[in-house]
């Protein structure tokens, strides 16, 4: 059994307590006017946004998921966690240090599977923070957590590909300057099997690209966009990572994405407990200060020690990865309880609160939205649960032991 040590090195230390001090004392003090009231200040909001962008790039707090080569801090996934986890304080944090979704997911996916001419023409532009992406795979007529049910289909003319099809919940794809397509190539793999897709890379806008609207959702219409694609025309060089490989590029992107979600969604679950104990210590009712109530002690412990279950979880998926070992059933793992912590937490942050908590004039009824969406964004909650019951017990039958898959730890 290997040891498992998450101690950081110092200069990576140093790189998180930097990363902190740059949020707190520069991004928050910069933004936080223009929260809930974007549309009136938009020019202004804009300057200030990309000034901070070029303000982390020179101080080095650029790309922290991306080789040193390709202009990044060239983390390993432990590192990218503490990063992330100081990053995702403030909404935009981990934008303005470039490794947000879904652009950060898209940039693995390239430097793994992108021929060099591809890495030139549509990473190159990322890393620089000068193009946006989308990955469009989910569609409104197949079940979004089975990607081999897909029905967008390209056929082959010549050099080219006409695609066809419906997609929808296609995050950026308004800002998108490229999408990462998901189709249907192969006739000859049966409906239901892997190895029937193939990943395209569509430059936008394009004619046979049609964006219908943006989808309404708990926290409004900004970001999902419902895509029609009519007739699309894509060159054959475009295919990315190989023709049959769209299952497996899909779910090489999805990992690793999931647990960087879990990283910034430890940071949410992080702040509304920080929240939950400063209420608790100023608000007084019924005789004594809600931190002297047993009940809400309670919500407290069971609130610190689920993030400590958290941010051991990430952790040691992050070390799977790092190490190349099959991470799968960890990061499953991971996202469900992840997400379904931020949840619980975020909720008794809001009770702590009473009816100032239900108000928006504190940011935890739109955590409480964000909160809802992670349990199926990027695999609802149950889809997470079959696999890992699944891993489970075809575990136990090739050794007769569950130990492999509940982490495999020294325990």
């Amino acid at each position: 059994m290997m040891a498992i040590d998450f101690t950081l090195a110092p200069e990576h230390e140093e790189i998180r307590a930097r990363v902190r001090a740059f949020i707190r004392e520069t991004v928050i003090p910069a933004v936080e006017e223009f929260e809930g009231e974007r549309e009136a200040p938009r020019e202004e909001y804009l300057r200030t946004i990309f000034g901070l962008r070029r303000t982390a790039r020179a101080e080095g707090l650029w790309l922290p998921h991306m080789p040193k080569e390709w202009g990044g801090m060239g983390l390993g996934h432990v590192e990218l966690a503490m990063v992330q986890a100081e990053a995702a304080k403030t909404r935009l944090g981990p934008w303005i240090l470039n490794c947000a979704a879904p652009d950060e997911g898209n940039m693995h996916t390239l430097l793994h599977w992108g021929t060099d001419e591809q890495r030139e023409r549509y990473l190159r532009p990322l890393t620089e923070g000068v193009a946006t992406s989308c990955f469009a795979m989910t569609e409104p007529e197949v079940a979004g957590s089975d990607p081999t049910l897909i029905r967008t289909r390209a056929v082959r003319d010549g050099d080219e590909w006409v695609i066809d099809g419906h997609k929808w919940f296609i995050s950026n794809a308004r800002r998108a300057t490229f999408a990462i397509l998901i189709a249907r190539t192969e006739d000859d793999v049966p409906e239901g099997a892997r190895g029937a897709t193939t990943a395209f890379l569509v430059d936008l806008p394009q004619e046979g690209w049609n964006d219908v609207r943006e989808v309404e959702t708990m926290h409004g219409s900004t970001g999902h966009s419902e895509i029609v694609i009519s007739g699309l025309r894509v060159p054959d060089g475009q295919i990315l990572g190989g023709r049959g490989n769209g299952h497996r590029l899909g779910q090489y992107r999805l990992g690793p994405a999931r647990l960087a979600h879990c990283m910034r969604w430890i940071s949410q679950a992080e702040h509304a407990l920080d929240m939950m104990v400063d209420r608790a210590l100023n608000r007084y009712s019924h005789g004594s200060l809600l931190a002297e109530k047993q009940g809400v002690q309670w919500m407290i412990a069971d609130s610190a020690m689920e993030l400590y279950q958290c941010k051991l979880m990430v952790l040691h998926a992050a070390s799977k990865i790092d190490r190349g070992e099959d991470f799968r059933t960890e990061v499953s793992m991971a996202k469900h309880f992840v997400a379904g912590s931020l949840n619980r937490i975020v909720d008794r942050a809001i009770q702590v609160h009473g009816a100032l908590g239900y108000s928006t004039d504190t940011p935890l009824a739109g955590m409480f939205q964000h909160a809802r969406w992670a349990r199926f964004a990027d695999g609802a909650d149950e889809i997470h649960q079959m696999r890992i019951a699944e891993r489970t017990i075809e575990a136990y039958r090739s050794t007769g032991s569950t130990s492999s898959a509940t982490g495999g730890l020294p325990l």
